[in-house]
């Protein structure tokens, strides 16, 4: 071992170490240093440094970047193999790494410039202090040539280190890889190949992650990107961004705790919701006006039927609902969104029903898309407000071009504004996520970006651009539900986790997406409990209400445009779920106040709402290897089965904390083990932190009358009879 490798072990074992043990897993630390030890020893003397950056030159040639983090371990940036360097870029198909010892320049400003000589033109990497020990480092080329760059580095990763953040879905490739049968990828995304561009349904990116060795990685701009977290080499992220340039920031000096606060708050800060918004809602696929409920009772209120019979049933259940959601179609046109009108047919007197509604304290939200149909469609091409786009279900849709103001203020006011003064109080966004959009590097959109470019930060602009729209008319009293997210996006609305399927790996993919979304800085999260689509059975969907009830967001349905005392096999009428239903929604309007001020801190600390146990307990190993135990604010620690059959459930409490079982508050347990509970369908384990103020009531007690009260259907005839419309 050189005197270089020698010098950095010290280093790394020295004065630093009691701060690296306390704020990073221990075991992908130790590995990485045996590691870099060895990968150093073939290492040239130092080219040029600053305090905080080494380069060095390996026996290939290729630069060997070192970063010191006062949080964790260094991030190296190394050469992968003797053909695929350090830092390096392609153009054309051909890749170019960068060799020899940079040309070094320190400037006034604290940026220190590194540069090769290439055939291609001049590359630099400019390290620039950012806050406290953070730096950005920009990746340039001087060459006047036009043709596309791919930016390439590799960094450095230990046998054991840990990644995660980046998407919700599970693994890349078409979701329903996300939910396959016998999948075992949980939050790590080691051995995981990400694709950073966006696709259907499940679409929530962010190109950021947080390291086990103790620091994060963020790309900044839009452009499409993959990441490699050591798939194609074990020893390797392999990180590639597409653009002229690329710029990416590496958090140092922190815990991953703090890490995600600082990234979060950099790209937010989110969004917090009215209190209505984080109780228990209710939403069919959907909505059709028969002449009968359910149960073959003539109907005989003047509004939608299915919107009566879910609020009647829920009344009758004494259910909690504060929202009502209606997706599409809800009006004109083949596709049944023509110009932002009702279809009354369908939707007779909608602001009499809004109202209604609002007498039995529940808001109205509907499904929007990013598009326009109808007498709209024709007025935004005519003016130029739109973006080549894919044809949807063989009908015409204008896409609208978000870039454009002219064309944000017109859709804004002729589309969820006009929502809003009727007294709409929320919007679900669909369909912003690559299943219209052109990607093009030829295509540009108003403000002269590539369609490329825009891809990805579409979601974006389709979320502000309601807002804008909304907030003038409601001001705070209002909730925006987009699928896809990407940087920035928090700001203006929360979110839901897309088209999941009701198989009991579809609750999976739900409990990891939510924790993922949480690192990504999307903390005001929920999905559509029991599934939207493929698989439901009565079983799963209790274990997702379980879900529901502690994510930011609970959101009942589709149910097979359905209600629970409908299901779609037996027991068609299912008291069980129904007391299941009432259980979490009770419990939940009890919790309201708890996320508020959840949703509070995430704006103004950054802290997500559900929070993976490593963010609190970085140095417990069974803290990053237990991703189906989240805490649920400081208070509450939830573990949520997922799997069909069990009845019991063994769980990880973590160390430093005395933890009281919320189901039997007479079973206190000290942190720092593995417990097994029972676990029948209906039970979500949950424990308080002792200490707490926070009081659920007696959970046992609340489901026997739940039973109670759902052994008998009740009679809609009746109940119709008591509204006065």
């Amino acid at each position: 071992m050189n005197i270089q490798a020698k010098s950095l072990t010290k280093l790394l074992l020295g004065d630093s170490i009691r701060t690296i043990f306390r704020r990073s897993y221990t075991k992908p630390f130790l590995g990485l240093i045996t590691f870099l030890a060895i990968s150093l020893s073939a290492c040239t003397p130092p080219a040029e440094e600053t305090a905080a950056v080494k380069v060095t030159i390996d026996e290939a040639g290729y630069p060997v970047v070192t970063i010191e983090n006062a949080g964790g371990a260094p991030v190296v940036m190394q050469a992968v193999s003797a053909t695929i360097g350090s830092i390096g870029f392609d153009r054309g198909g051909q890749q170019t790494w960068v060799t020899g010892a940079p040309e070094t320049t320190k400037k006034e400003d604290g940026k220190t410039v590194y540069q090769w000589t290439t055939d291609s033109g001049k590359v630099s990497l400019t390290v620039e202090p950012a806050e406290g020990d953070d730096l950005l480092v920009h990746l340039a080329i001087d060459s006047k040539s036009e043709e596309h760059h791919q930016w390439l580095i590799n960094l450095a990763a230990s046998q054991e280190e840990y990644f995660t953040g980046i998407f919700e879905r599970v693994v890349d490739g078409g979701q329903q890889e996300s939910w396959k049968d016998g999948i075992s990828t949980g939050m790590n995304l080691r051995g995981e190949r990400v694709e950073m561009h966006l696709k259907p349904t499940v679409s929530a990116y962010a190109p950021f992650y947080i390291s086990s060795a103790g620091y994060g990685f963020f790309a900044h701009g839009t452009w499409p990107g993959v990441f490699d977290f050591a798939q194609a080499n074990p020893n390797s992220v392999q990180i590639s961004f597409e653009g002229p340039a690329l710029t990416y920031q590496l958090y140092l000096g922190k815990g991953v705790k703090e890490i995600v606060q600082q990234h979060a708050l950099e790209t937010g800060p989110s969004l917090v919701p009215p209190a209505w918004a984080l109780g228990p809602w209710r939403w069919r696929d959907e909505h059709f006006n028969k002449d009968t409920y359910y149960d073959g009772t003539p109907k005989t209120a003047p509004y939608n039927t299915d919107v009566v019979e879910d609020v009647l049933m829920m009344k009758a259940y004494d259910i909690p609902c504060t929202a009502h959601w209606i997706d599409r179609p809800w009006g004109p046109g083949v596709r049944g969104f023509d110009d932002y009108d009702f279809d009354l047919d369908r939707l007779p007197e909608p602001e009499k029903m809004i109202s209604w509604l609002n007498k039995n304290d529940v808001e109205l939200m509907l499904w929007i898309g990013p598009f326009v149909m109808g007498e709209m469609a024709d007025y935004a091409e005519e003016n130029n407000y739109d973006l080549q786009s894919h044809r949807w279900k063989d009908s015409r849709q204008v896409l609208m071009d978000f870039t454009n103001p002219e064309a944000v203020a017109w859709w804004g006011e002729n589309g969820p504004g006009k929502l809003a003064r009727m007294g709409v109080k929320g919007f679900k966004l669909d369909r912003a996520d690559g299943e219209k959009l052109q990607d093009s590097l030829h295509l540009l959109t108003h403000a002269g970006t590539t369609y490329r470019e825009n891809f990805n930060d579409y979601p974006r602009q389709y979320v502000e651009a309601t807002y804008k729209a909304v907030q003038p008319v409601l001001g705070d009293d209002f909730v925006l539900f987009p699928r896809a997210q990407y940087t920035g996006s928090a700001k203006f609305g929360s979110m839901w986790a897309g088209d999941t399927n009701g198989k009991p790996e579809g609750l999976r993919s739900a409990i990891i997406a939510m924790q993922r979304c949480a690192v990504m800085g999307y903390p005001v999260w929920g999905s559509d409990i029991g599934g939207y689509w493929g698989d439901f059975s009565q079983e799963t969907t209790k274990r997702w209400l379980g879900l529901g009830c502690f994510s930011p967001i609970m959101e009942t349905g589709p149910t097979n445009n359905t209600g629970f005392w409908n299901n779609p096999e037996a027991p068609v009428y299912d008291p069980e779920l129904i007391a299941t239903w009432r259980l979490y929604s009770k419990l939940r309007m009890k919790l309201v106040p708890y996320v508020s001020k959840l949703a509070e801190e995430a704006r103004a600390t950054g802290t997500p709402i559900a929070r993976p146990l490593f963010l609190e307990y970085p140095e417990q190993k069974e803290a990053w290897e237990d991703w189906q135990t989240y805490l649920f604010g400081p208070d509450l620690l939830v573990s949520v089965v997922w799997e069909s059959g069990k009845t019991s459930h063994r769980v990880y409490l973590p160390a430093g904390a005395q933890w009281i079982d919320a189901w039997d508050t007479t079973k206190e347990y000290e942190g720092g083990q593995y417990i097994t509970v029972d676990a029948p369908a209906y039970k979500t384990p949950v424990f308080l932190r002792k200490g707490t103020d926070l009081e659920l009531g007696d959970l046992n007690a609340l489901y026997q009358e739940s039973l109670k009260i759902a052994a008998t259907k009740p009679d809609l005839a009746a109940m119709e009879s008591k509204e006065t419309w």
